[in-house]
């Protein structure tokens, strides 16, 4: 790993970034950029070539182009090519994951391990799926009978989020490759280099020119990719607001959505529940990247039995998290990812420290040593919590965890539910009929019992109301990249009407 550090490094002066389209790099006709910045010590990394509608015009002929011979590609060679990608991305995961580090602060232990080896599960996963895919045939005695097809949308609009850029490029690109779609894909413009590395990386896995393409930008170019007329679908990871926005730009020719997107997740732990299981779940589902994940629990109810010692235990865990260098292996936590965002989860620090819930630990910023000039914050615990808090409420999207108690079953899950996302949950019970009970009538997307935040490729993943539309991963993925088409066919005469 310390090779990878060096060439890796906060110093290091990359050359600019362009979109890459049609299997090469492309220089903008504007001369416009944007920088992207290292949180860890808030320094530039390098300039980024913003895509205009000309850069997004190019990209979207190029997977037009490349759509009628890559969906008439054998479901075989289309799977082989995703099954080189994913042994690529593995051979080359410390230089990734240390670029990956570079631009999103996310500490080098974790992206070492999970960002791109998860990606890479997804692409395997779907490089299998690709080959079973089929439609049906219906008999329709005495003369007749239809075919019912599963076939490719055409070019997908993919725009990504910061948190998991280049997993998230592989959640989408996967299944959309593999049902036979092209893309064009813009990574958020805070973290814009790994997506590039992506695209590298599947033409020399042998992906045709044109069928995986990268633009880069802001709004503009999301707006511009959204609604391109010859842009079938468009699937998005992103917040709320986000998704309103694009579903509305998206609706004018009636184009297809999918949406991932924000929560503000609820952990039920029972008093017999396994108090280091629920107590190791909790602390990773605030604390893991950050906070920085959109299916976090940040909503821990307690029953009241146990909620004192399981706070008291909470604290002294949440102190010891290492918060510092993301390049140093032993670092647990490091820095949030830029510097709109530090300003957005300090706020909500703030109003926590101003409310009457009980300030139990973290919340705090780095004002002198080698972390003052990162976005660092340290990991926050506040207890006592009301539902109607600020904080409680609305998706923080950073470190803060928000402890509430209750007395009953019925009040937790009411409690639970109580609110506009639905993208996870979990319960924590050793009662086997109550863990299924909750979880049933818990209203998320997926829900865990006596885990948290465990997404393997074979199961979908997606919200409950604005929470999002549509599942990635899993089989349910593949009826949101493909349409149906039925062919009926008639074997005999065409009765006379008229």
């Amino acid at each position: 790993m310390s090779a990878t550090r060096t060439r890796y490094t906060s110093n290091t002066t990359l050359p600019r970034q362009q979109s890459y389209i049609g299997g090469r790099y492309l220089r903008n006709q504007s001369g416009a950029t944007f920088v992207t910045r290292h949180p860890g010590n808030d320094r530039a990394i390098c300039e980024v070539e913003t895509a205009g509608e000309a850069e997004v015009n190019a990209a979207v002929a190029a997977a037009h182009a490349a759509f009628d011979g890559w969906s008439t590609t054998r479901a075989v060679e289309r799977g082989n090519i995703l099954r080189r990608a994913a042994r690529i991305l593995r051979q080359r995961n410390d230089e990734l994951a240390a670029l990956e580090t570079l631009d999103t602060g996310k500490p080098i232990a974790e992206t070492a391990v999970v960002d791109i080896a998860t990606g890479a599960d997804v692409l395997e996963y779907f490089a299998g799926v690709a080959q079973a895919i089929h439609g049906q045939h219906v008999d329709l005695p005495p003369a007749a009978f239809a075919m019912v097809r599963r076939e490719p949308l055409g070019v997908v609009a993919g725009i990504g989020a910061w948190n998991y850029p280049i997993q998230i490029a592989m959640w989408k690109s996967g299944p959309a490759l593999a049902c036979g779609n092209t893309m064009v894909f813009k990574p958020a413009e805070q973290t814009p280099l790994t997506a590039l590395k992506l695209a590298e990386i599947y033409s020399e896995a042998g992906m045709p020119p044109g069928v995986f393409n990268v633009v880069q930008g802001d709004a503009a170019t999301g707006k511009a990719l959204v609604t391109h007329a010859d842009v079938a679908k468009v699937t998005l990871t992103g917040s709320v607001e986000t998704g309103k926005i694009v579903m509305a730009q998206a609706s004018s020719d009636l184009k297809k959505v999918t949406l991932e997107l924000g929560g503000k997740s609820p952990i039920v732990i029972f008093d017999d529940a396994s108090i280091d299981n629920a107590l190791n779940a909790a602390l990773v589902a605030n604390f893991y990247s950050t906070g920085q994940v959109c299916s976090n629990g940040t909503r821990v109810f307690v029953q009241r039995g146990i909620c004192d010692e399981f706070v008291d235990r909470l604290a002294a865990r949440a102190r010891a998290i290492r918060v510092g260098d993301p390049f140093d292996p032993v670092t647990q936590m490091g820095p949030l990812v830029s510097r709109e965002h530090y300003d957005k989860v300090c706020r909500y620090m703030q109003v926590a420290k101003n409310s009457s819930a009980r300030h139990v630990c973290g919340g705090e910023v780095f004002k002198n040593g080698p972390l003052a000039s990162g976005l660092y914050v340290t990991p926050a615990i506040f207890a006592d919590c009301s539902d109607d808090m600020e904080f409680v409420r609305e998706e923080v999207f950073g470190p803060l965890m928000s402890v509430l108690s209750f007395a009953t079953e019925e009040e937790a899950v009411a409690r639970a539910n109580a609110t506009n996302f639905g993208l996870a949950g979990a319960v924590f019970t050793r009662d086997f009929a109550r863990a299924h009970r909750v979880a049933t009538r818990l209203q998320a997307g997926i829900v865990w019992i006596n885990d948290y935040n465990i997404t393997p490729p074979e199961v979908p993943f997606g919200g409950y109301k604005q929470s999002g539309i549509g599942r990635e991963n899993g089989l349910q993925a593949i009826e949101h990249y493909t349409q149906v088409k039925t062919i009926y066919a008639n074997l005999g005469d065409v009765a006379e009407t008229y």
